[in-house]
């Protein structure tokens, strides 16, 4: 009897570690606040995958686009907090306070960090025909005969948003902004002509300017990246301290246990060492953070430090 009641009482303690240990018991979803096929959609699918294969349960993308990506994070942001809906995006996250005062949740309270993904360079591209053949003659270009060209965004506070305003800011050019559901249509929309610019990330305008189909101007990271030689970045060009890159993360909802935080944290960074996800990630022009960055102390440094600086930018910047 003793034994028995021991056994039990042994079990009983056992209970809570055991079911911390289950996690993940059911397959993950990861939103995507943007359109299928475009740079984000790319990113969280190789993370996915890799992911998948760590934690034992399918992890799955779901996309969920609409202002800004605003909507898809507001899913994550009312989700149960049990580690099974969780939200991969960018940089854009960081303004969804400062560009949509009036929604439902604050964007620096509304999170449990996971860790960040990766770090993607920016492109200011144009149609392949665009006359200016580089970017001091496309900004002498905007300035006369070009003023009010057409560019191509993703939606308001979407991260190719955030390039053009950045870029009108610097420039002093107009622009007549074009909004797309993502930029995978605006891309189709630049190759064939009916749009002339748009800043993009290089997941989706690295191939096709490796192709021909579009005409790159510059970079927006500090030094010039391997996968488009001979392209300048924006701040060698007359454009000094222009930088903008589309870094990613993985937030789940705020409260999530502290152990479901460590477990996905920890299979996002073995995924980041995953050699599928280095060599499909350098073919688009990036590559995964360290391990120390892909962590929940290093996404809410991160997050913080962005959402000061979008605020005080957007509150001043004209849209494009």
């Amino acid at each position: 009897m003793k034994t028995f009641l021991a056994a039990m009482f042994a079990a009983a303690l056992a209970g809570p570690a055991h079911a911390q240990e289950a996690y993940p018991s059911k397959p993950v979803t990861i939103v995507v606040p943007a359109a299928a096929g475009g740079p984000s959609d790319t990113v969280a699918r190789l993370v996915a995958e890799a992911m998948t294969r760590d934690l034992g349960q399918q992890v799955l993308v779901e996309n969920a686009g609409g202002a800004g990506g605003s909507l898809g994070a507001g899913q994550v942001a009312e989700a149960a907090p049990d580690g099974y809906k969780l939200l991969l995006y960018h940089v854009a996250t960081s303004t969804f306070g400062a560009l949509y005062p009036s929604l439902p949740y604050q964007p620096g309270e509304a999170f449990s960090s996971i860790g960040l993904v990766t770090d993607v360079p920016m492109t200011l591209v144009g149609r392949k025909d665009l006359a200016p053949a580089d970017l001091g003659a496309l900004l002498a270009w905007l300035k006369g005969e070009g003023a009010g060209a057409t560019f191509g965004t993703a939606g308001v506070g979407a991260v190719s948003d955030l390039c053009g305003r950045l870029f009108t800011q610097a420039t002093g050019t107009e622009l007549t902004v074009v909004p797309y559901k993502g930029t995978g249509p605006a891309m189709t929309d630049l190759i064939g002509g009916q749009i002339d610019l748009m800043c993009d990330q290089t997941t989706n305008t690295a191939n096709q300017i490796k192709a021909g189909e579009i005409k790159a101007y510059a970079v927006t990271t500090k030094e010039p990246i391997a996968i488009l030689p001979g392209v300048p970045t924006m701040a060698g060009t007359g454009l000094p301290g222009f930088e903008i890159t589309a870094w990613h993360a993985i937030w789940a909802p705020k409260d999530t246990p502290e152990p479901i935080r460590r477990r996905l944290s920890a299979s996002l960074q073995k995924a980041l060492t995953d050699p599928v996800v280095i060599e499909r990630f350098a073919g688009l022009g990036t590559a995964p953070v360290a391990a120390e960055l892909a962590t929940p102390a290093a996404l809410d440094e991160r997050f913080r430090s962005e959402i000061g600086r979008w605020g005080q930018l957007l509150a001043n910047a004209k849209q494009p």
